[in-house]
């Protein structure tokens, strides 16, 4: 059940190596890769992707039967909170190779000290045509850095909040040996790569905590990962996409990348790619304008990302009337501020589903006086005004290196989705 899940959570090291692995799975399921810049020819029972940009992927699957039934979108984001490497980050400090970085996305900063932290990105190289450079992935493989703590004995003051980030999560990658002091970091990246340094024009690398995934627990019930927020729901449609079989629907998933820092880049859900692309799909199958309002108004999206499960030593940060506990079913979100986007006509069809096939959903609201996250539901419906709904399996600590989840959860959310998009 959960064999795409593994492989994600495994090779998805940043958001650029999560699309890879998302474009392997669909062209071992019979997908078609389309270029965002030619003319689209699609056809009944057709399976098509479009890689926009590398961190961001729409997958899409034509029903067999030409008077389409409704089309189904699925949303996720491919981003997920770790340092970020700055430009000219190498500094020597007290004997030391260390590296300058900043954090990305709202990570909690106190679990990334004492593991080991491997470096993946992208770089970029020259060519011949400087609107046209070359992109290459990378990842070490290997632990390459560390952020070492400092013991309690010479620290009045806990970190958390109060933490100097430009002083304390500075990562170590090395003694002043021979060898460090003649190489700095992205020398040691271009020599793993088969690259010439002088040929780096700029780069995207993150620092990825190293530990891998773990089932825990007395019954093996919990999962216990580094980027259960949000692989999962992007395994989940994935999965679904790959697996779902050819009806008279058509069924739509996009990955976002940045929704961690506010979804609002090329690449993020702030932007008109996904609506450009509907439209795009209307108009690859000749559709006349009566059946794309017809379609449109019939459309279901589903937003998914993981929820806030209640926590065991903080229940009172949850609301008091709906608790959300971890194993006991998908968490629908709903919100009086629409920072979720589920209403209650697009919640009921959830619910319904869910009875009719015996999945377990629970609901979620924030307590009054805590906001919560906002996801990519409102955003998207923004510019597609189709019922939508905000879902996802719940879990702890959230923005962790380590986060933990269910493994029953994860199920249900796949047969949720299942029953969505193929209806």
């Amino acid at each position: 059940m959960i064999d795409t899940l593994c492989r994600l959570l495994d090779a998805g090291v940043t958001q650029f190596h999560v699309v890879k692995e998302c474009e392997d799975i669909l062209l071992d399921h019979d997908y078609r890769k389309l270029d965002i810049g030619e003319r689209w020819e699609l056809m009944a029972g057709g399976r098509y992707y479009v890689k926009p940009y590398p961190s961001m992927l729409v997958a899409f699957a034509i029903g067999e039967v030409p008077e389409y039934g409704r089309l189904n979108i699925g949303l996720a984001h491919t981003d997920f909170p770790m340092l970020k490497i700055k430009t000219q980050p190498d500094m020597n400090r007290c004997g030391y190779q260390t590296l300058n970085v900043e954090p990305y996305g709202g990570l909690i900063k106190e679990t990334w000290f004492d593991r080991p932290l491997g470096i993946a990105g992208k770089v970029v190289v020259q060519t011949e045509d400087p609107f046209r450079p070359r992109t290459y992935l990378y990842d070490s493989e290997r632990a390459m850095c560390i952020v070492p703590s400092l013991a309690p004995h010479l620290r009045k003051e806990t970190t958390g909040d109060k933490m100097n980030v430009q002083k304390e999560l500075i990562p170590v990658y090395g003694l002043n040996g021979q060898n460090v002091k003649e190489k700095d970091i992205l020398q040691y990246v271009v020599d793993d790569l088969g690259l010439l340094k002088d040929d780096i024009l700029d780069y995207d690398l993150y620092l990825y905590n190293m530990d891998h995934m773990e089932i825990v627990g007395a019954e093996k019930d919990m999962i216990a990962s580094p980027r259960l927020d949000n692989i999962t729901s992007v395994s989940v449609l994935v999965d679904t996409m790959c697996k779902t079989e050819k009806g008279n629907c058509i069924n739509v998933i996009s990955l976002f990348d940045n929704e961690e820092i506010g979804s609002r880049s090329k690449q993020g859900a702030d932007s008109l790619m996904l609506s450009g692309i509907v439209d795009r799909i209307m108009s690859g199958l000749d559709m006349e304008e009566n059946d794309r309002m017809r379609i449109m108004r019939d459309a279901f999206m589903l937003s998914l990302d993981v929820a806030h499960a209640s926590h065991p030593n903080y229940p009172e940060k949850s609301d008091p009337t709906n608790q959300i506990v971890m194993g006991c079913g998908v968490a629908l979100k709903s919100s009086a501020s629409q920072r979720y986007v589920s209403d209650s006509e697009a919640s009921a069809v959830v619910m319904a589903l869910a009875r009719k096939n015996d999945i377990k959903v629970q609901r979620q609201v924030n307590r009054s006086g805590m906001a919560g996250g906002q996801t990519l539901g409102p955003i998207a419906s923004s510019y597609l005004p189709v019922r939508a709904v905000d879902m996802g399996i719940p879990i702890l600590a959230m923005h962790s290196a380590m986060e933990l989840g269910s493994a029953e959860d994860y199920s249900q959310l796949k047969a949720l989705c299942s029953a969505v998009f193929e209806m």
